[in-house]
């Protein structure tokens, strides 16, 4: 065989094998493709199971346990938590929430009023706990409050200790009162208030339930902010037809609304302290 011919089958042969070693290649590409392909679909279904499995754990919301309102809580769904006689002449609704400024300045400038009113069975006063700051501000002090305040009423020392939290409010931004223990260390400034079985009450949010009833209440309800105080179902804040919400003012439409009534059953005046803040 000539050397030209040798040449040409040595040509022949590397680009046979060649082709081979590509055709070798080619197949443990489509391999790969292949095997990477069943990983990917493996992986998804891992990732679609593990979604449908915590879909039926959290929809995205708090599963809602039983409504546990707190004792002596009257009205509709009772959701009323009641200060002073049943016979009092005049009922004064008051929607508040804990974190709410103006709440603050409505309780700090008519507290000690009110409180008179009540002793003297004028006034019966049906609290009513809204959550909104929450909602707008982001937090849970509202709620972990409204709570507090429910497991107070438990104890038969819900108007003490309502006033110690509006009292001891603090700025609207700072949810302070989202920590339970701060809510527990204000119970002591009510004598007899910080039991084991508050600070339960407090710690399993035993109220929760009927706290988020309330704030839904509020909003169904159609209010337009907090505090809501109605006055024998008039809206009485901040006006009362044209007249301001003032300590006078107030005094003189409970008088003008129990003119030719009978009081109510004197109670001992509620709340921590009965004078008026400035």
């Amino acid at each position: 065989m000539s050397d030209n011919q040798e040449r040409k089958g040595s040509a022949r042969e590397r680009l046979q094998k060649e082709r081979e070693r590509e055709k070798a290649r080619e197949r443990r590409r489509r391999t790969v493709i292949v095997a990477a392909a069943v990983v990917g679909v493996l992986g998804l279904a891992a990732v679609v199971g593990l979604l449908a499995a915590n879909s039926g754990k959290d929809s995205g919301g708090s599963q809602a346990g039983p409504l546990s309102a707190p004792s002596g809580a009257q009205g509709e769904e009772q959701l009323a938590i009641p200060v002073g006689a049943d016979d009092a002449p005049s009922t004064l609704t008051v929607w508040e929430d804990f974190r709410c400024p103006a709440c603050a300045q409505f309780e700090n400038a008519l507290r000690g009023t009110i409180h008179d009113m009540v002793g003297a069975g004028e006034l019966r006063v049906e609290y009513h706990l809204a959550t909104i700051i929450d909602g707008n501000m982001g937090g849970s002090g509202s709620l972990r409050a409204a709570n507090a305040a429910a497991c107070a009423q438990d104890a038969g020392e819900f108007a003490a200790y309502h006033d110690v939290l509006f009292a001891n409010q603090p700025p609207e931004q700072d949810d302070d009162f989202a920590d339970n223990a701060r809510l527990i260390e204000l119970a002591g400034q009510v004598e007899g208030l910080d039991t084991p079985a508050f600070r339960s009450c407090v710690n399993e949010g035993v109220h929760d339930t009927w706290v988020e009833k309330s704030g839904l209440a509020f909003t169904e309800g159609g209010f337009r902010g907090t505090p809501t105080v109605l006055l024998n179902g008039e809206s009485i804040f901040p006006t009362k037809g044209e007249e301001q919400i003032s300590v006078a003012n107030f005094k003189k439409w409970v008088e003008e609304a129990n003119e030719g009534k009978e009081p109510g059953t004197a109670t001992p005046a509620p709340g921590a302290g009965s004078s008026e803040a400035p």
